[in-house]
C-alpha cells in the first residue's frame, strides 16, 4: 500500500468527524433560528416579563427604576437578543439531541439507548435550572435596587439588564445538566464513582461559590436555595454511578469466573 493511500484513509476518519460536528452545528443553527423567530413574535411579552421585577422594586420602593435604551439602534439589537435568547430555551430539547446524536454514531445500540435516557433528564434539568434562575431573578433585583439612594434615578442599561439575565438563566441550567454529564461518563467507562465521591467537598465548595456569584444577593438564604438543589444532583449522579459500577463489576467478576 503506497504512503499516499495509507494519508488519504489515516485522514478520513478525522474528516468525516468533522463533517458530523459541521453537520451537527448547522442543524443546532436551524432550531436556534426557528426558536428566534417564534421570540420574535413574542417579544413584547418577554420584554415585559423582563422589566417585570424592575418594576415591582421601583412601586416597593418608591423609586425610579427604568430600562435605558442609549443609541438609536438600541432597541432593534435588543429586540434580536431577546428573540435568540427564548431560542436558546425553546430549542434545548433539539440542541441537546443533537449534543447527544454526535456522540451516538460510535456507540452499540445499547449505550445509545442510554444516551436518549441522557437526553430525557437533561431537558427537564436545564429547564428546571433556567425556572430557579427565573424565580431567583426578582429577589436579586429587588436586593440591588435597595442600593440606590433616596431621590436617584436608576436608567439601566437594556442590554447590560439583559446580558445580567441571560448569563443567570443559561449558567444556572447548565449547571443543573453537569451531573447528566458526570453519569455519561461514568457509564462511558472514563470516571468511576469512588473517583467523584472523593472530590465530594471541592462539588460542595464549586456548587456554594457558584451560587454565591450567580445570585448577586447579600443574604445567604437564597445562596443556600441555589446551591442545595445542585449539591443534590451532584450526590444523585455519585449513587447512579455507583449502582453502575457494582453492576459492571459483578458482570465483570461473572465472566472472569466463567472463563
Amino acid at each position: 500500500m503506497s504512503s499516499s493511500t495509507k494519508t488519504s484513509e489515516g485522514r478520513m476518519p478525522l474528516r468525516e468527524h468533522l463533517l458530523e460536528i459541521r453537520k451537527r452545528l448547522f442543524l443546532v443553527s436551524c432550531g436556534l433560528v426557528a426558536g428566534a423567530i417564534l421570540g420574535w413574535f413574542l417579544y413584547q411579552p418577554l420584554l415585559d416579563a423582563l422589566q417585570a421585577p424592575l418594576e415591582k422594586a421601583a412601586a416597593e420602593q418608591g423609586k425610579v427604576i427604568n430600562l435605558n435604551f442609549s443609541g438609536m439602534a438600541t432597541a432593534l439589537d435588543m429586540k434580536i437578543k431577546v428573540s435568540l435568547f427564548l431560542g436558546v430555551i425553546v430549542s434545548c430539547p433539539w440542541w441537546l439531541y443533537q449534543l447527544w446524536a454526535f456522540i451516538t454514531p460510535g456507540l452499540t445500540s445499547k449505550e445509545r439507548r442510554y444516551a436518549m435516557g441522557f437526553l430525557g433528564a437533561s431537558v427537564p434539568l436545564f429547564l428546571g435550572g433556567a425556572f430557579l434562575a427565573w424565580w431567583v431573578l426578582p429577589h436579586a433585583v429587588d436586593i440591588l435596587a435597595g442600593f440606590v439612594p433616596e431621590g436617584a434615578t436608576n436608567l439601566t442599561d437594556a442590554q447590560g439588564y439583559l446580558s445580567f439575565v441571560m448569563r443567570l438563566v443559561l449558567a444556572f441550567g447548565l449547571a443543573f445538566v453537569l451531573p447528566v454529564v458526570l453519569v455519561a461518563l461514568n457509564f462511558a467507562g472514563l470516571v468511576r464513582a469512588k473517583a467523584l465521591f472523593a472530590g465530594w467537598r471541592w462539588a460542595v465548595l464549586i456548587a456554594f461559590v457558584f451560587a454565591a456569584v450567580m445570585t448577586p444577593t447579600p443574604d445567604a438564604l437564597t445562596m443556600i436555595l441555589v446551591a442545595l438543589p445542585i449539591c443534590l444532583l451532584y450526590f444523585g449522579a455519585v449513587g447512579i454511578a455507583f449502582l453502575r459500577d457494582r453492576s459492571t463489576d459483578k458482570r465483570d467478576a461473572a465472566a472472569l469466573a466463567g472463563a
